[in-house]
């Protein structure tokens, strides 16, 4: 999606939007995360990881039902994670386009291994929040960089719910990385915490 379309997007739900359309925040705070299986990835050493897609977006929003587990890594990294997976005996189902190999864990799980080669990786892998397992999730700002690259619709809509969500310090710090890397999608980024706060509001 390009910026245009992604921009008439917003505009449209920002003609449409009605205060307080969404659950409580109290109740969304309460949903559990029923597709966290985490534990089943396999032990990475000291290769840095952080879980990102589905359920990274349901460590700070309430959970949309996700089939895969996402992982993030440095392109560097690449092969050596691909080898430690086919010693715990995953098998391996393909290429992704964007970067890296989808995997079929033992447990049955599918996890794509996301490994892209951009400039904010490393930092993303460095600033990492930690889930309940001990499992790192990457931080909000990073995920909604991610999801901005990635530009699909339910992307746009993933990020308009977290920030919705997000307190003023995680708001602050995902607008300078958005400034940072991506400065020309700041409006875009406004009007999806507008809409998300709108979500939220009593």
């Amino acid at each position: 999606m390009n910026s245009s379309d992604r921009k008439a997007i917003i505009n449209m739900a920002l003609s449409r939007a009605q205060p307080g359309s969404g659950s409580t925040f109290q109740v969304l705070k309460e949903s559990p995360i029923a597709y966290n299986t985490t534990n089943t990835l396999p032990d990475f050493g000291k290769i840095q990881f952080s879980i990102v897609g589905g359920l990274a977006t349901a460590f700070y929003m309430p959970e949309r039902m996700t089939i895969d587990t996402d992982i993030l890594i440095a392109q560097d990294d690449l092969t050596a994670i691909e080898d430690i997976l086919h010693k715990n005996n995953a098998v391996k189902l393909g290429r992704l386009t964007i970067g890296g190999s989808t995997w079929r864990l033992p447990s049955g799980r599918v996890l794509d291994v996301i490994a892209i080669d951009r400039e904010w990786v490393h930092n993303a892998l460095n600033n990492v929040t930690m889930n309940t397992e001990g499992n790192p999730i990457i931080s909000l700002p990073y995920l909604v960089l991610m999801k901005l690259e990635a530009g699909r619709l339910q992307d746009i809509a993933d990020i308009s719910r977290m920030l919705g969500l997000a307190n003023n310090r995680q708001l602050q710090a995902t607008r300078l990385l958005i400034k940072e890397y991506h400065p020309e999608d700041i409006d875009d980024l406004e009007s999806m915490i507008k809409l998300g706060k709108l979500e939220h509001k009593k």
